[in-house]
């Protein structure tokens, strides 16, 4: 017994080497720690999360006004393409085809991108990807015909999708845990927040300012050097602990089989919303042009961000809903938007303007519900990789229908084109708000026989 006793002292009398440099090291000048046997190691590793709090909020909020300026930056042109269609004399299909080009070129540039931030860090490529947009914003402000659009869109393309997976992983990590939004919503919030900040702003200035096709992409390369600044000073250059500088080679996101078929059907669903939207911004500003006899991009800008506004709202007040209910409900408000759309044959103003409300709350509960729950299953490792090939979905969404659009109006006309893509997204509609709930149904559990 005694010996007993001798050896259970031993064990709780902290020694020399457990609380001299270690200890001292890890501790914050201030802080107190209680005396008892056992509970000091346990006090200070518990404070460590406090001292870290502040540099993790600015580089949440760099990486936030990145993806906003970003964003911006790519659907800066919406509400100049009537302008721009006038001036360059091009027909309806290279309109949409210009708009287009964002989604299919930022592809190759999301796979790519997302697996060499998680290889070679973020801020290199974040930086590259100001660069790029900078190029894509002078192509714009010195455009004198159609192929300077397109390079401007190439360049916004490789631009955004450079940085899409390396921003959303910085946010998803860096947010605090006790944040009453997520790292994952507060990145979607922050491409909304874009989307609905570029044709505002660019319709506001280039209807009231100077310079209509040139001021709005003046000041956004300011913005783009403002972010470049908090970029050296907030965004740490090294990797995470216990990772290591690869030698980056293109590769494909690898999806954990197990998360495959969440996957599917998220990134389907986003892709829907995205799609949706994606129609609205090449659909409105000809239509109001068509509709009303008005070039004002000024209220065209507003019309948008009115879209925007309303995915917003959803967002924010999805906050405490679950996944599951944010994307059945976003995709079946989808598709009453789509239905309205159809049933008006897109010629009608006020209708159309009535089927954007339930689009822009559709789409806000569909991708960002989609975003949280790939996201919360994702290895904390692959988060760039896999949030860049979930992004590859809604951006695609954004751009195909359009071309699809563009190519059906060599025919027929442009209502009669968007017509006929509302009514067969209705069925995909449908499918996906049944196999969104299939995938949250918990598993059987065999009852013995």
């Amino acid at each position: 017994m005694a010996e007993q006793r001798v050896t259970r002292r031993r064990r709780t009398r902290p020694s020399h080497s457990d609380t001299s440099p270690r200890i001292r090291h890890l501790t914050s000048p201030g802080t107190r720690t209680r005396s008892t046997p056992g509970t000091r190691m346990r006090t200070t590793v518990l404070r460590r999360p406090v001292r870290r709090e502040e540099p993790d909020r600015r580089t949440v909020r760099t990486a936030a006004l990145l993806v906003v300026v970003l964003t911006a930056g790519a659907y800066l042109p919406s509400p100049l393409y009537p302008e721009y269609q006038q001036l360059f004399g091009f027909d309806d299909l290279r309109m949409t085809m210009v708009f287009a080009t964002f989604a299919l070129v930022s592809g190759p540039a999301l796979l790519l991108g997302g697996p060499a931030a998680d290889l070679v860090g973020h801020q290199p490529v974040l930086r590259l990807s100001l660069l790029l947009a900078a190029a894509g914003s002078c192509c714009f402000a010195l455009a004198d015909g159609t192929p300077w659009l397109f390079a401007g869109r190439v360049a916004q393309a490789l631009a955004l999708g450079a940085a899409t997976g390396a921003a959303q992983a910085l946010i998803t990590t860096h947010r605090h845990p006790s944040a009453r939004i997520g790292g994952p919503l507060f990145a979607s919030l922050a491409f909304t927040v874009g989307t609905a900040a570029g044709p505002a702003l660019s319709g506001l200035l280039a209807q009231h300012a100077p310079g209509p096709l040139l001021t709005p992409f003046l000041l956004h390369l300011l913005l783009l050097a403002w972010v470049w600044g908090r970029l050296r000073t907030t965004v740490p250059v090294a990797l995470a602990p216990g990772r290591t500088r690869a030698r980056w080679r293109p590769t494909r996101p690898h999806i954990p089989a197990e998360l495959r078929p969440l996957f599917l059907v998220a990134g389907l669903n986003g892709f829907l919303a995205w799609a949706v939207l994606g129609i609205y911004l090449a659909l409105v500003p000809a239509l109001l042009v068509r509709e009303l006899g008005t070039d004002d991009a000024a209220l065209t800008g507003a019309v948008l961000a009115a879209v925007l506004i309303c995915s917003l709202v959803a967002q924010l007040g999805a906050t405490r809903s679950g996944t599951t209910h944010s994307q059945r409900l976003g995709v079946a408000l989808l598709g009453v938007s789509l239905l309205l759309l159809g049933v008006s044959g897109a010629s009608s103003l006020p209708l159309t303007l009535a089927a954007a409300v339930p689009a822009g709350i559709g789409h806000g509960l569909a991708f960002s519900g989609a975003a949280r729950a790939v996201d919360a299953r994702t290895p904390a490792d692959r988060r760039a990789g896999i949030g860049a090939a979930l992004h590859l979905l809604f951006y695609l969404g954004s751009g195909a229908p359009a071309v699809v659009v563009g190519v059906l109006t060599l025919w027929v006309p442009l209502a009669t084109a968007v017509t006929w893509i509302s009514w067969s997204a209705l069925g995909p509609a449908l499918l996906l708000v049944l196999a969104t709930g299939y995938l949250a149904r918990p598993p059987r559990t065999p009852t013995p026989g």
